[in-house]
């Protein structure tokens, strides 16, 4: 548990795997905690009943719960009476599988093949969870993990491969330690296994400290049983603060302040959180950030003025002009999911999602780069679905009535019974979503992307607008076009003109580059006959005046065959560049 927050007593429940004769020697307790391979953790129970304050002080949850981890693969050994989770079922298959690829035995023991039998098995098997959620295989960065083996072996001492290197190749190329330790044993080398464990705890302090966020215990001012969400159908709302604190996060202070009810979306399934004001008595509170924090929708302010009456009735109001906009974008998301798996196949699934006012940012799978071609077959579909206004019908129903629908669920997120539905003509679009939308598909006006990318291997990435900001698009993209169009005096084919001027003025590189040429001849003879004689050495030192760095650094090359030393310099482009060459 944290320093402060929910928080309880916890039960931890280990399980002795050992055979009875070792058991009669050495009781089970006395090995509990202490690395015993076969006297193992499986399950753990924390019991919240507990809200921890700042100053240690325990105050009764009014909700209590258990939080529950087990171990899976350490419950399937203990259930199938195995003394290794690679003997139970959950590898033998693939084991076996690879036995018959290499005509190889597993023997079970600790040897390199068997080890390599093991790191295979568990390789696949997470490989195979990162494809069933969409992540595609891909060779991007193998051979710079491969160079970055080869490249820490080659600078090994005393036969050890140094912790922050091991951590290097697991942080950096994915190699986890495991692998890294068996190809040390190939190449007869020990791995500073202790020195990889403080550079991991390293990078997790440095984690933590980067998000720590010093909070303040919440001053209570008014208790409710549910906090409602009334932002779908209102913009502004009456009602009170049940309670708020001080937060300060990278040395930035802030309040944090909680409603009764409230109108502001909380930043959740990839759409940003509302802004908008708080009006309190004579006070108005811009609110600038809305998060989810608990169960809590949290409501971010920069100042909260010490006379304030936190009693009072509060006027919560979004901003309307940014929802909207926010909105729009969001039920673009949708149109661009449906028209994506449509161009693309059925493969394609959301992997991640930015909607704000200004743009919105979708990740999907899929292994390819996305054509042009493709990409105006999606375009064309979204704006067809735009063109024909199609109502935008949201509707609360049974999770299990959801997907028999043919809703379609983010992978990963959490879904309670009763889900929200949102449906852009049945044929086309159904999915579960929480997000804010706009009301029928023509209010989009128009949809626009502005580019494609990969984000990950076999994720790729599309940003795009719709509404004002792709009007606003089109007409920059326009303005350049006339201006461009002028430069080159409004030809009727500007393309035709614009290859012509490409040609020419490669061609005209070409001939600097022969003239460069010819001037670095001359100016190295001219240089060969200053040659100076200093403590017995040949030296050549010369201020130069040339266009490129380029033509300094073949220069001193050329001079250094037949001297000691070079040092040439030049003023290029208003900065100094030197050269030198030794022999």
């Amino acid at each position: 548990m944290g320093d402060t927050g929910p928080c309880g007593p916890c039960t931890e429940i280990h399980v002795d795997m050992r055979p009875d004769n070792e058991r009669a020697e050495v009781a089970g307790r006395d090995l509990v905690n202490k690395d015993h391979p076969q006297v193992i953790e499986i399950w753990n129970n924390v019991f919240m009943q507990f809200n921890r304050l700042k100053d240690g002080t325990l105050q009764p949850l009014p909700a209590q719960h258990v939080d529950t981890g087990m171990g899976f693969e350490r419950l399937v050994r203990v259930i199938q009476g195995k003394t290794s989770n690679y003997d139970t079922d959950v590898f033998t298959g693939t084991i076996a599988a690879v036995e018959n690829i290499t005509n190889k035995k597993y023997d079970y023991s600790d040897s390199k093949q068997a080890i390599a039998f093991r790191v295979i098995a568990d390789h696949i098997r997470a490989i195979s969870f990162t494809i069933a959620d969409g992540q595609l295989p891909s060779n991007t960065g193998a051979d710079k993990g491969l160079k970055g083996i080869d490249d820490i072996i080659a600078r090994v001492e005393n036969k050890t491969i140094a912790g922050k290197d091991a951590f290097e190749l697991f942080d950096t190329y994915g190699f986890p330690i495991d692998l890294t330790r068996l190809i040390a044993q190939e190449n007869n080398l020990f791995v500073d296994e202790v020195g990889f464990e403080a550079a991991l705890k390293e990078q997790k302090d440095r984690s933590r400290a980067a998000t720590a966020i010093d909070a303040c215990d919440w001053i209570v001012i008014n208790t409710v049983d549910a906090i409602p969400f009334v932002g779908y159908t209102q913009f502004e709302t009456t009602t009170n603060i049940c309670q708020y604190r001080k937060v300060t996060s990278k040395g930035k202070e802030q309040y944090q302040i909680v409603l009764a009810q409230t109108p502001f979306y909380a930043e959740s399934g990839g759409q940003v959180g509302d802004k908008g004001k708080l009006g309190i008595g004579n006070w108005e509170l811009e609110v600038v950030d809305t998060k989810k924090e608990n169960g809590l929708t949290i409501h971010f302010v920069e100042t909260l003025p010490e006379d304030i009456d936190l009693t009072k009735d509060v006027i919560a109001t979004v901003n309307t002009a940014t929802r909207i906009e926010t909105s729009s974008n969001h039920s673009a998301t949708h149109l661009l999911h449906a028209a994506l798996r449509k161009v693309l196949g059925t493969h394609v699934a959301q992997k991640g999602s930015l909607v704000n006012d200004e743009h919105l940012r979708f990740d999907f799978s899929h292994f390819a780069k996305v054509t042009d071609e493709e990409i105006a077959q999606v375009e064309a579909i979204v704006n067809e679905k735009i063109r024909e206004n199609i109502p935008v019908v949201i509707k609360e129903m049974n999770k299990d009535e959801a997907v028999a629908l043919g809703a379609m669920a983010l992978f990963g997120e959490k879904y309670g019974d009763m889900v929200r539905v949102v449906i852009i003509d049945a044929k086309y679009s159904i999915e579960l979503c929480g997000g804010t939308h706009i009301g029928s598909t023509g209010e989009l006006g128009f949809f626009k992307i502005k580019a494609e990318s990969a984000v990950a291997a076999g994720v790729r990435r599309i940003e795009a607008v719709s509404g004002k900001a792709a009007e606003a698009y089109i007409n920059n993209t326009f303005n350049q076009l006339s201006l461009v169009k002028d430069l080159y005096n409004n030809p009727k084919e500007l393309i035709k003109q614009i290859e012509n001027s490409i040609a020419e003025t490669k061609e005209l590189k070409k001939k600097i580059e022969s003239l460069e040429a010819k001037q670095l001849i001359a100016i190295k003879a001219e240089l060969l006959t200053q040659v100076e004689t200093i403590n017995g050495s040949s030296f050549i030192g010369k201020v130069l005046e040339l266009s490129n760095a380029d033509g300094l650094k073949k220069l001193a090359s050329e001079l250094i065959t037949s001297n000691d030393a070079v040092v040439l310099a030049s003023n290029i482009g208003g900065k100094a560049s030197v050269a030198i060459a030794l022999s």
